[in-house]
């Protein structure tokens, strides 16, 4: 879905993009036509004449002469093209048919979404104090089908069938009886949805015209159409993507406009006929069957798959991949990825689909608004359990202190401090904003608990903070979370103990409720250490925030920041976003100079010049992009750089790089997901499957992934076992003396020694053997691996997630908008909040910019999700139950303390 900023812009779009006349001369082409209920209002359905669009274009009512909706400005938003493309396989056929059974299936499929997408039209509000949206179910859409791509130089050009439907920017309001402009934002948040309804209707109509469909991670392909005919077929999409890459571009938009810059030349005198006959000679030779054959054969093959999956195992899967990583899912994008799962399917329906869901006794509906929610069961009872062992722990212990102790530190940090030495609270919440002094702060309560006569434990979701950030600080045994609860020996040790977890804000529900479990058996104090306004787990639940605000457990605040004191303006800025004031934040910001504005064909050029100055000045950087696609472009740029400046060696090696592709464990346990080629790696032990064993897959069929090992070896993958391992990519990298790198996986060197996930190294040396030399940027430990090691990656951008933790003199953030889908509060803030001396944002689109981050990125809770609003009386009668238990607590507490007073602190737990 591409927008369109002004008339002229849209004018422009319809001559180069839209209109038959930019294409190919005769039949190639067909006709546009308007559609959409205002357009039958207004009476121009039919013929989409240029005059009549350039008239909406100007807000011009073809109807009447006056204006079309109340406001008319050149810089306005005048409509939006949503692409709708066939699998390259689906227009493959198409030319090979000698009849349009293919561009019939694939425009109804078409007609159908844009129906579903004009229903949920709606407009604006204003009115009488007002401030919503009201559905309205009218637009005027006009609709360009194209059965070919734009030719590369010196070339025929390819098959490919696809529509533009332009949607124009105005609706019929029913109850103010007037056109107006129309509310697109949830149509475009919905666009996965309407995608997948799309995919579905085509690949039914296929199915029904006696195709085999398989299955692959975008949509589908025919299958019998071999890869060698696709990849043929898309020269014209080959040409886009290089030059994409040489010039590091991925949003949409743009890619729309280099398709106009690089098409080659019209070519005259061809027919439709004339082209299908070229095509088939060129196909012909990938396909192996004799002429007039092909489509017939691979049409009513024989080997049309029966029915694998039923309406249950749809949704069923979609409730474990969508839940995996969300504790609240919006109710289209949970009813898309049940869709898309059926795809190839033809017995399972959408409508069916919708009723298996709204009728699933695991799930909990809420609606807000016009649009509803959904939650599990499963997933509030663990929420539940979470906030329960915390409020479980209150007043259970006697103070470490009974009074607050001399303390090192003044203002927040001590009162943070002596917050945790005097509670009597089994849990403790130290909320410390970005460059506050967290860490530092640590030592001094792990010295005041040692002489109270505890020990402290110190652990961390991330394995890099473990490794390498903590003990720099001083905490030279920490840990990661994941391997104590992993180690019931470690977990005895923590017995009336006193257990920290630094970056408790990136703990994820699971986590947080088996710490909490952990801390209640051993009877150990828990301090969690962290911040809610920055990034939380990958894996489901706000934890910390949902503890705090939920389970009521009181927190020490740490809001004085430190790291950004030698520029006011910049500390100011920081200061601002720590409160959530993104606004006010990105006008000092903005003010300062540190937004710059680039060029959208060029968006990195101006960070590299000013990352080179910084290396050349020995001040330290970091470059950080919200997501990895425009990260790994960045990197690129910068390697190329460091090379050509001397720092980085011209003699490099290839080496394998291997891409997680993180697949969700419900994805994992689909043999539909997975190709041949991709690379297997066990992470846990499986019967007659080594951990850390690794597999490439051979081949992909019917239920069964057949893999092999080095040695030769086959084995099924076992695919029950989804979370014991992992799927990759396979790449190259290049790997010369200077260059820096990261280890993505945790693992073993040549010489056997630990690697560990996060770590930053050094490239000291490639041998002619393969081998690589490296060194620890901060221990100079030193280690060798070999060109196959896999778990590598160029560490000159990381991504705000990785970058949390981190201290450097200056930060570069690239933000161009490609990567406002992964902006928000948390990720501007964090990225935003790393420099001590300075920050410096790189964006084409300051206004958008702001918007995507101030959007403030909490996940909803399922508890926040239920709230005050009707649900099911099951979970009514949870809420009442908990109502009693508190009673009961506070109760028993009353009791209790009537007792001996130490001996309380000591050894109750509580009676629930």
């Amino acid at each position: 879905m591409i927008q369109s900023k002004s008339a002229a812009h849209a004018k422009m779009y319809f001559n180069d993009a839209l209109s038959k006349s930019d294409y190919y001369i005769n039949d190639q082409e067909l006709p546009g036509k308007f559609s959409g209920l205002l357009a039958d209002r207004l009476g121009i359905t039919g013929a989409a004449s240029k005059d009549v669009f350039y008239e909406l274009c100007d807000n011009i009512n073809p109807a009447t002469g006056g204006n079309l909706t109340p406001r008319t400005k050149e810089e306005r938003t005048t409509g939006y093209d949503v692409n709708f493309h066939c699998p390259k396989s689906v227009s493959i056929i198409h030319a090979l048919s000698n009849d349009d059974h293919i561009l019939e299936a694939f425009e109804d499929a078409v007609n159908r979404t844009l129906k579903e997408i004009e229903a949920d039209s709606m407009t604006r509000v204003r009115k009488g104090g007002k401030d919503e949206n009201r559905k309205t179910g009218e637009l005027i859409i006009a609709q360009f089908t194209h059965q070919t791509s734009r030719p590369v130089e010196g070339e025929l050009p390819d098959c490919h069938l696809h529509q533009h439907a332009y949607i124009f920017n105005s609706t019929y309001d029913p109850i103010e009886k007037r056109i107006k402009a129309a509310q697109f934002r949830e149509i475009k948040r919905d666009m996965p949805y309407y995608q997948a309804r799309f995919h579905k209707r085509l690949s039914d109509n296929l199915i029904d015209l006696g195709y085999d469909i398989r299955v692959t991670d975008y949509a589908f392909e025919i299958a019998g159409v071999p890869k060698s005919a696709i990849d043929y077929m898309s020269k014209r999409t080959n040409e886009i993507g290089q030059y994409a890459k040489e010039h590091n571009i991925s949003d949409p938009a743009l890619l729309s406009e280099i398709g106009a810059k690089t098409r080659g030349k019209k070519q005259s005198g061809l027919s439709m006929a004339e082209l299908k006959k070229a095509w088939n000679e060129q196909i012909g030779q990938q396909i192996s069957y004799a002429d007039g054959e092909k489509e017939q054969a691979i049409r009513y093959s024989p080997n049309r798959k029966e029915e694998r999956l039923h309406v249950k195992e749809c949704v069923d899967f979609a409730l474990e991949h969508s839940f995996e990583r969300a504790s609240v899912m919006q109710e289209r994008r949970l009813l898309a990825n049940t869709v898309k799962h059926s795809i190839g399917e033809r017995h399972i329906g959408i409508e069916a689909i919708e009723n298996a869901i709204s009728q699933d006794q695991r799930l909990i509906h809420v609606q807000q608004g016009h649009l509803g929610y959904y939650t599990t069961k499963e997933v509030l009872a663990e929420e539940r359990e979470m906030v329960q062992l915390a409020r479980k722990g209150t007043n259970r212990f006697k103070p470490l202190y009974s009074e607050r102790p001399e303390i090192r530190y003044d203002g927040e940090q001590g009162e943070a401090i002596a917050h945790v030495l005097t509670s009597t609270d089994q849990t403790s919440i130290i909320r410390g904003v970005a460059g506050a002094g967290k860490t530092t702060s640590l030592l001094e309560l792990d010295k005041l608990v040692q002489a109270a006569g505890k020990k402290t434990f110190i652990v961390t979701p991330m394995a890099k903070t473990a490794r390498e950030q903590l003990p720099a600080e001083g905490f030279n045994d920490s840990d990661t979370v994941a391997k104590l609860l992993a180690d019931t020996e470690h977990q005895e040790k923590l017995k009336n103990q006193v257990l920290i977890v630094d970056e408790a804000g990136q703990l994820g529900t699971k986590d947080m409720v088996s710490l909490l479990n952990v801390a209640d058996k051993q009877n150990c104090r828990l301090v969690l250490v962290g911040d809610t306004r920055q990034h939380t787990a990958v894996l489901r639940g706000d934890a910390l925030r949902v503890v705090n605000t939920i389970g009521n457990i009181p927190t020490a605040e740490v809001s004085k920041i430190y790291r950004q004191r030698s520029n006011a303006q910049y500390l100011a800025a920081v200061e601002d976003l720590s409160k959530g004031d993104v606004e006010s934040a990105f006008d000092k910001l903005d003010n300062m100079g540190a937004i710059k504005s680039i060029d959208p064909l060029k968006p990195n050029k101006e960070l590299v010049e000013d990352y080179m100055a910084a290396v050349k000045k020995k001040k330290t950087a970091l470059v950080v992009s919200p997501t990895r696609k425009q990260g790994q472009a960045v990197s690129k740029e910068i390697r190329a750089e460091l090379q050509k400046a001397g720092l980085i060696g011209k003699r490099e090696i290839a080496a394998k790089k291997l891409e997680n592709l993180n697949f969700t464990d419900a994805q994992k346990a689909d043999w539909r997901k997975y190709e041949p080629g991709q690379v297997i790696q066990f992470s846990q032990n499986v019967p007659k499957i080594k951990r850390g064993s690794v597999w490439q897959l051979k081949e992909v069929k019917d239920n069964l992934v057949t893999m092999e090992n080095e040695s030769g070896e086959q084995k099924q993958l076992p695919l029950e076992k989804a979370s014991s391992f992992n799927v990759y990519r396979s790449n190259e990298i290049l790997l010369a003396k200077g260059d820096q790198i990261k280890i993505t996986q945790g693992g073993f060197d040549i010489d056997d020694t630990r690697l560990n996930n996060g770590q930053t190294m050094n490239v000291v040396k490639v041998s002619k053997n393969g081998d690589v030399h490296l060194r620890n940027n901060q221990s100079k430990a030193t280690y060798r691996i070999s060109k196959d090691f896999g778990h590598i990656d160029h560490d000159y951008c990381s991504t705000s997630h990785l970058s949390q933790g981190k201290t450097v003199d200056v930060v570069l953030i690239s933000q161009p908008a490609d990567t406002f889908s992964a902006t928000n509060a948390k990720q501007f803030y964090v990225s935003v909040s790393r420099g001590k001396e300075n920050v410096t944002i790189y964006t084409d689109d300051k206004d958008k910019l702001l918007e995507n981050a101030a959007q403030l990125g909490d996940r909803k809770s399922a508890m926040e999700l239920v709230g005050d609003e009707p649900i099911h009386h099951e979970h009514i009668a949870i809420q009442e139950l908990d109502k009693q238990r508190a009673y009961q607590h506070k109760e028993n507490e009353k009791e209790l303390l009537s007792k001996d007073h130490n001996r309380y602190y000591e050894d109750y737990e509580p009676r629930l």
